[in-house]
């Protein structure tokens, strides 16, 4: 930290504006871990003193209010040690999110726009930013896809985990019979690059289209001819971009997402390569699923990679997904191999 403070006082530093942005969102960021740290410190040790004064005068009121403060400290800090094992190449990054629907029609297309919903609210609820990029309605409801970009500290880190095959189960609101369906939606989380990391991209190799963008809300998207779709032809990777009027800004953002997808393939290979027994992302299907969400005839949500579960479905429809995230990044950064279950919240 002392360093990084000298750099930050250096007045040669500001010769390269975007070094020494760079900086200053580092030093930012010790700095907020560093106050963390000591405010959980303080409140310790104000508590543990309470406990002890109450605990000597026998008041059992007040033993029990710092004892119940002392528990929210140990899952303060218990969150706080698994941010800092946040250590990863792009863990830091911001993060694309894409949402597709499965087969199924409808009933899927419905269920991928409850699931966009549900990683903007939580986006939302942990005071992230959210920028809608490219959204395609279904037929009759929901979307077939859509692509948001999240912005904050470690976003990436803890999205990862998200990437995979996401089931509901439910009775039909488009079904007159009322019968019970079975849905799949995929998402697919990759990290935001800057150009301080060098991706090669040939314009042989790629096909650029056009077209008039059709959301399913109407409030994130443009509606004119200046969508841009760009297909990467060596790899087959697909991104677009609709959320301006202008083609040649649409054009840019698609490029952006598609270096940070050609990077998160090569990072995927570095993974695999380092942990080979672990699923690449890269090879999801829609039999890799990596939770079920249950409306009926039962209300769960349980993730089939570490079994932590809850049946308060609504709160995490709702965006309340910490408990399956941490669940799910600790295990990924132990290396440990889905040993039992807990119960979330």
């Amino acid at each position: 930290m002392g360093e990084l403070n000298a750099r930050a006082e250096d007045p040669a530093l500001w010769d390269d504006p975007n070094a020494a942005q760079e900086v200053m969102r580092e030093r930012t960021r010790l700095a907020d871990a560093l106050n963390a740290y000591l405010e959980i410190e303080r409140d310790f040790n104000d508590n543990l003193e309470l406990l002890e004064m109450a605990e000597a005068e026998g008041d059992a009121a007040i033993a029990a209010e710092a004892e119940k403060a002392l528990a929210g400290l140990h899952k303060r800090a218990a969150k706080m040690e698994l941010e800092s094992l946040l250590s990863g190449e792009a863990d830091a990054n911001d993060c694309f999110l894409e949402v597709h629907a499965g087969a199924g029609g409808t009933e899927s297309q419905d269920w991928a726009e409850m699931l966009l919903r549900m990683y903007v609210r939580w986006a939302e609820s942990r005071g992230f930013e959210v920028a809608w990029l490219e959204e395609s309605a279904g037929e009759e409801a929901g979307i077939k896809s859509a692509t948001i970009k999240v912005q904050g500290h470690n976003v990436y880190g803890w999205l990862k985990t998200e990437s995979g095959v996401h089931r509901l189960v439910r009775i039909s609101p488009f079904d007159s019979a009322s019968r019970r369906h079975t849905s799949f939606a995929s998402v697919w989380v990759y990290p935001v690059i800057d150009d301080l990391i060098e991706i090669e991209i040939n314009d042989k190799d790629l096909r650029v289209d056009t077209y008039r963008a059709s959301g399913a809300g109407g409030q994130h998207v443009n509606k004119t001819d200046s969508a841009v779709r760009l297909t990467h032809l060596p790899t087959g990777i697909v991104v677009q971009c609709q959320n301006d009027r202008s083609q040649h800004r649409n054009r840019a953002a698609a490029m952006a997402m598609l270096r940070a997808r050609l990077y998160e393939v090569e990072l995927q290979k570095r993974e695999e390569e380092a942990q080979a027994e672990r699923d690449a992302k890269t090879d999801i299907g829609w039999g890799h699923q990596i939770r079920s969400y249950v409306l009926q005839p039962y209300q769960m949500v349980k993730d089939l990679r570490t079994g932590v579960e809850t049946g308060n479905v609504q709160a995490v429809l709702n965006g309340d997904l910490d408990p399956f995230m941490e669940a799910a990044l600790a295990q990924r950064i132990k290396g440990e191999k889905g040993t039992g279950g807990g119960k979330a919240g």
